[in-house]
């Protein structure tokens, strides 16, 4: 059998100032010297001074993650908050200025902003990345070829992007509109197998379209770093549970499709078209939306179309049923979107003008990224 697989966890948050709840444009340098201290080689520099990473060590369960997540959360945050920072742990922050955001100054960056201009400077977004570990002799292509129908459920669950400018966008994952507008980071191409792959990449290497050490963006891609398939596609989740949820529904479906007896249906066009359909309603609807299920493309809600993952993938393992409650909790109680809605409005309701109430929406956030990550009490005791 092919279990367990190892698994890999990248956060991405925005750092904001505490006194008055906006995107820290400039952070000072006692700043980026107390995020190093605190993670030291789980630390990464992202695109903006005003966002970092913290990228995990490899886990085997998530009882693992959700101790070095709740960790390095609560030492961050403490770090930060003695220069008057916060995480913001959300996709998008509500009124984030991106005009006004400083880009970083190493060689990789200062390319990425000179190739992409405004598509770059307005990508002021923080995701969820999570690598699973794939067996020797599997075809990473055709193992995503596999996971690709559920990829938008996923995002479904994760999304916390509703905000931006200071306006209600209409979409519960407006971070996947944006970057929309980079090359190669929608689903990926529809490729069947390593071969074809290596057959892409060369064609776009010597056509001058991808540099020789340039990545996909794709919702979910093969790392080149690591033997790996790197989930892509999720929004930055202000609570860590969700987060956990997250991986562990992705690493119990790669260990699922992995296993040489599972034979799905062929990566058809009309799978491909339906996947597209629902990656479109996943991002404008969230868990509200009507999607198109996996048997006879009958429509279905959120919640079934999460009964049809678990019917194809069944439960087999404390972490897989752990994940699948809590994403069940999710799609009944709210997504990080619902919850920053209901805030605004609440906040408005209550006689609240327009930057307070979004104001209020920005410390909601920040006081969930500081909430310890602890199992559901149904769960509670099988890690």
């Amino acid at each position: 059998m092919y279990r367990p697989c190892m698994f890999g966890i990248e956060e991405e948050y925005l750092l904001v100032e505490l006194a008055n709840g906006r995107v820290l444009a400039t952070p000072s340098l006692a700043v980026a010297r107390r995020c190093r201290e605190v993670m030291g080689e789980y630390f990464a520099e992202e695109m903006f001074r005003s966002q970092i990473e913290v990228a995990s060590p490899v886990f085997g369960n998530l009882h693992e993650a959700r101790q070095f997540f709740c960790d390095s959360r609560q030492r961050l945050g403490d770090a930060l908050a003695a220069e008057g920072v916060g995480l913001y742990c959300a996709a998008s922050h509500p009124c984030a200025q991106w005009l006004r955001q400083r880009a970083r100054t190493t060689p990789h960056y200062r390319q990425v902003f000179d190739d992409y201009q405004h598509v770059a400077r307005r990508s002021l977004l923080s995701g969820l990345h999570v690598h699973v570990g794939v067996p020797p002799g599997c075809d990473r292509m055709q193992l995503i070829n596999r996971l690709l129908y559920w990829l938008p459920l996923l995002l479904v669950l994760s999304t916390s992007s509703p905000l931006w400018g200071g306006q209600v966008t209409g979409y519960m994952s407006y971070r996947r509109v944006i970057s929309g507008e980079w090359p190669h980071i929608g689903l990926p191409e529809p490729l069947a197998d390593w071969a074809a792959y290596q057959r892409y990449r060369a064609l776009l290497e010597r056509t001058g379209s991808l540099a020789r050490d340039g990545d996909f963006w794709w919702a979910i891609r093969p790392s080149r770093r690591f033997p790996t398939v790197e989930l892509r596609i999720c929004d930055a989740c202000p609570r860590l549970e969700d987060a956990l949820c997250i991986a562990g529904l992705f690493r119990h479906l790669v260990e699922s499709c992995a296993q040489p007896h599972y034979a799905p249906a062929p990566l058809s066009r009309e799978v491909r078209w339906i996947t597209e359909e629902n990656y479109w309603r996943a991002k404008r609807h969230g868990r509200h939306g009507q999607f198109i299920g996996v048997h006879d493309e009958q429509p279905v809600s959120a919640e079934g179309w999460l009964a049809q993952l678990q019917a194809q993938v069944p439960v087999d393992s404390a972490d897989a049923e752990r994940a699948f409650i809590q994403a069940q909790r999710i799609l009944r109680e709210g997504t990080s979107a619902d919850q920053q809605l209901d805030c605004l409005a609440q906040a408005q309701g209550a006689g609240l003008d327009h930057r307070q109430a979004v104001r209020a929406v920005v410390d909601q956030v920040l006081a969930q990224g500081q909430e310890n990550g602890l199992p559901p009490a149904s769960a509670q005791g099988q890690a």
